[in-house]
């Protein structure tokens, strides 16, 4: 490792959403500038972002010039194209981590599944499928309900769907549209995730949350998670197993299913900051987002011990339809002591859209369960319909 000093160098992330944005929040202090390429302008990440390259996030032309002014290149969303970033990471001489061929692997989710069960991590049983028949077969083998999932694409939760009898299947094949692999549903006991972190020599694993989805997606995450000794040690096991198949320096966002007699199996993998270790920004001794500028530079990792119990909710789009974003009644967080509210800078609000989240830290001798109760009600209040 060379000699680090401040200023430091430039990171070139390839994405500008509300992960690019977190990622420049925490790049600042450490004397780090972040330069996002997007292709859509003023993204989120642009107001506290060095600059931003407005180019799609499979254009060559952009990424050249994304490396031209970076010491290093990540990405905060896996519709980053690989092989465009090898190809300028060759030419160039500027490093990309995660490594693009991580990418490829988590790009499909059956190479993902196959490439995880290869390395003895445990997963669901799972298999490919062509048609409705081939569904049908897997309900018969595995039982109804089965989780049918689209290999490439899905994000927040699109292009999972549950499918509960033989007579879904054709319709359920149709809205995934395109190629797809079932997974057995697992009949869990919470669903879990692990942030870990691979670094230049170093790994480390921030405490385990329990994760609420509804819908395919995300609404809390509870710190720590309500599991025992044991399925949390499983679980950072896991998630040290997990580490050895990704290829590259960065934060994995890991998720996985806690069955009712402590067995961890994995979900699914985010090569990048996820949206489930939002909470560390105010919970832990460091944010997921400052390790992944860390662990991307090769700069020594920062603790990743628990400040406190610690919940955090998302605020989604309450609206029928696609409108201009405002978010009405913020007072009411900002007035809760503990509460941290943070706005992603999207301009458009749709159902269900993530335009934010809400993180709460216990104080004195609150419980996990009185945050929480907190933050659902702030959660509550905040709309963005008109009055």
């Amino acid at each position: 490792m060379t000699t680090l000093q401040t200023p430091g160098p430039t990171l070139g992330v390839v994405g500008g959403g509300q992960l690019g944005r977190m990622l420049a929040e925490a790049a600042a202090p450490l004397g780090v500038e972040i330069v996002v390429l997007d292709p859509t302008p003023d993204c989120p990440a642009a107001p506290v972002a060095r600059d931003q390259i407005v180019a799609d996030f499979d254009d060559e032309a952009g990424i050249r010039e994304l490396a031209a002014r970076a010491d290093a290149l990540t990405f905060e969303i896996e519709l980053a194209d690989q092989e465009a970033l090898e190809r300028v990471s060759e030419d160039s001489g500027t490093p990309v981590h995660p490594r693009p061929s991580t990418l490829q692997t988590i790009h499909d989710k059956l190479v993902q599944k196959r490439a995880l069960e290869d390395a003895g991590v445990p997963v669901p049983p799972f298999r490919a499928v062509e048609d409705a028949d081939d569904v049908r077969e897997a309900i018969d083998d595995y039982g109804a309900p089965v989780m049918l999932k689209a290999r490439t694409g899905g994000y927040d939760g699109r292009g999972n769907v549950p499918v509960e009898s033989a007579e879904e299947a054709d319709a359920a094949l149709e809205s995934v549209a395109g190629p797809a692999m079932v997974e057995s549903f697992v009949d869990f006991e919470r669903e879990i995730s692990v942030i870990a972190v691979k670094g230049y020599g170093e790994t480390a694993t921030f405490p385990i949350g329990e994760n609420v989805h509804e819908d395919e997606i995300l609404r809390e995450t509870i710190v720590p998670a309500g599991s025992d000794a044991a399925a949390e040690e499983r679980a950072r096991e896991v998630a040290r197993d997990v580490l050895e198949v990704m290829d590259g320096r960065g934060v994995y966002g890991i998720e996985l299913f806690e069955t009712s007699d402590g067995e961890i199996l994995l979900n699914e993998i985010a090569p990048r900051p996820h949206n489930s270790g939002h909470w560390t920004i105010e919970g832990a001794h460091s944010s997921q987002f400052e390790q992944h500028v860390r662990a991307v530079l090769g700069w020594p990792l920062a603790s990743t011990e628990l400040r406190s119990p610690t919940v955090s909710v998302n605020l989604l789009g309450d609206v029928d339809d696609s409108q201009d974003a405002e978010m009405r009644n913020v007072e009411r967080i900002l007035e809760t002591p503990a509460a941290h509210l943070h706005w992603y800078g999207k301009r458009q609000v749709r159902p269900l859209r993530k335009m934010g989240h809400v993180t709460l830290s216990a104080r004195d001798d609150e419980t996990t369960e009185e945050l929480l109760e907190t933050a659902r009600a702030l959660e509550n209040s905040v709309t963005f319909t008109s009055e």
